[in-house]
Parts: C-alpha cells; structure tokens; sequence
C-alpha cells in the first residue's frame, strides 16, 4: 500500500512537472505523455483554452507531427480597469528539434511598427489593446515575417501568482535599486543573488525607469524570473504546490495549446532547453510627435528573423 501511495505521489509530481512547463510553453523535462491524462491536469487545459482565428491550426498541427521547427508568442499582459489592456511583454520562443535549441526573443513593447488590421503605425504593444491576440500575433509574424504557431497571455498579477505557487524564486540582480512604488516603495532590491516572492517578482519586472538600460533592462528582468519559475517549477516535489500551480493556470493563463499537441510537444520537443539562446531586439529610441518609440533597424530585424529561420 506504502509503495502505491508513493508511486501515485510520484505520479503527481510528474504531471506538475509537465503541465507547468508545458503551459509556459517551455516544453521541457521527460516522461511519457500518458501523465498527461490526469483529470485535473485535463480539466485545466480545459478551462485555459483559447482559439485564434490568426493561427491555423492544421498547418500548425502538421508542423508538429512533422518535428518542424515551432515559434510560440508568450503574452504578459497588463489588465487595466477601463480598457483591454497591453501587452506588457512579448517573449517569442522558437523551438527547433532538430538540433535541440530554443530561441528566447524579448520584443521591446515600445517597437514602432505597423499594427496589423489597424492600420496605423504605433507602439507594438498597442496591438493588443486594439485587436486583442489575434492582431498581437499579426503584427508579430509580420514584423519578423514569420508564422506564429502558438500563443500563451498570462496576466502580469498572475505571474506573480505562479511565483508564489512554487514558494518564491530566487534571480542575480544585477542592478542596486530602491523601488518606486511597483512592489513597496522605497523597498531596496540589492545587487545580487536575491530571493522573491510574487509581489517582489512583479515589482522587479515592472521597474525601467530607474534602470539606465530602460525597457531592455526590464526585458532582461522579466526573461530572469520566467525561467526562474520554469526551474523552479521543473522540481516541484510537493502535491499542495501542484494543486497551487494547476489553479493560478487556469485563472490567469489562455492558449491554444490543447492536450494533443501537448502530448506530441513532450515526445519530440523535451529537449530543446539543450541549447538555449537569448535575444533583445535592439533599435534607436527617439520621439515622434512628442512619443517615444523604439525604431529597430531592417539589418537587425533580419537578423532575428535569420535566427529562427531554417
């Protein structure tokens, strides 16, 4: 009987494991998909469902059993009382099974590009604030001339959520800063190795204006604690943490990820954390008719999309 609980606890922590990384679509750790049809873990990909009508989902689902290269948009989104809100950060993840390597690409929110179905040219954060997911991919594939394949938005109070489901991360801050306002005001954020529960994380990814790398140094800061909370989330051994973790997803996260392309992206795509490599997109921040914006280049454009093209 002692050796059933135990393997039912074992069990439980391998569905942790999975599920987490697989609704961050980091899509890494091992094990056999059939975890994967564990009640709550079904009822939770369930209830984060969401479709895109930008996305074509047979394409996608072919590119999957086929073990093509994917590309998977990460929305954190800033939710806002009397408006959709924004895309507070916009991580693309490119994911290559052939030689075992993701691609992390932080989109600096304040890009200047064309928004797609809104006809203007704004801030590439406000795609979503105009056109919600399905113009944010748009202007993104456009942008890159790529095609998205998946999305995730979590919400950035749900971020913090998720750290502290899975009791706090720690990150190397690299920057000594006394906060504004974002987490505590006046709380001191030393250089350093330094522990954060939830609020301390949104606090730490939300600071810019004292950073004199602005937006990128924000950027940098939200990348740390996202694959802080996958590390985190890959060794999860308790039941109680699971559970935690299964209900922030499913009141904070939506995407198109259902649990069949889960089961594909574990057997062909666990291993793309083998190699990993970051990219900012770089450009010149200037103002036009009094707004700042971030105007990238064409040579670095093609330079990213040259990385995670085949």
């Amino acid at each position: 009987m002692e050796k059933q609980r135990h393997t039912r606890r074992n069990k439980k922590r391998r569905i942790g494991r999975y599920i987490f990384l697989l609704l961050l679509v980091c899509l890494i750790g091992a094990g056999s998909f059939l975890f994967l049809t564990a009640k709550d873990v079904k009822q939770t990909v369930h209830d984060i469902q969401k479709k895109s009508a930008a996305i074509d989902e047979g394409i996608t689902s072919e590119k999957v059993k086929k073990k093509e290269r994917i590309n998977i948009l990460l929305l954190g989104i800033d939710e806002r009382e009397f408006d959709s809100g924004r895309s507070d950060a916009l991580l693309l993840m490119s994911l290559n099974p052939a030689d075992e390597s993701m691609d992390l690409i932080s989109i600096p929110r304040d890009t200047r590009t064309e928004i797609i179905g809104h006809g203007t040219v704004d801030k590439i954060n406000h795609a979503y604030a105009f056109g919600g997911v399905d113009m944010s991919l748009q202007t993104v594939e456009n942008l890159l001339d790529i095609d998205v394949d998946y999305f995730a938005e979590i919400n950035m109070q749900g971020l913090a959520d998720l750290v502290d489901a899975v009791g706090g991360v720690t990150v190397e801050n690299n920057l000594d800063w006394y906060d504004e306002g974002f987490y505590k005001k006046g709380y001191h954020f030393k250089e350093g190795k330094i522990s954060l529960d939830g609020q301390q994380a949104l606090g730490y990814t939300r600071m810019r204006h004292l950073d004199p790398n602005g937006d990128f140094g924000r950027n940098a800061r939200q990348r740390q604690v996202i694959e802080a909370v996958i590390n985190k989330g890959a060794n999860i051994k308790s039941i109680n943490k699971l559970d935690d973790i299964l209900n922030v997803l499913g009141k904070n996260v939506q995407t198109n990820i259902n649990l069949a392309s889960m089961r594909h992206l574990l057997t062909d795509y666990r291993n793309v954390l083998n190699s990993v490599q970051e990219h900012e997109m770089s450009g010149q921040g200037t103002k036009i008719d009094g707004i700042y914006y971030l105007v990238v280049p064409e040579d670095e454009i093609t330079k990213i999309h040259n990385s995670i093209s085949d």
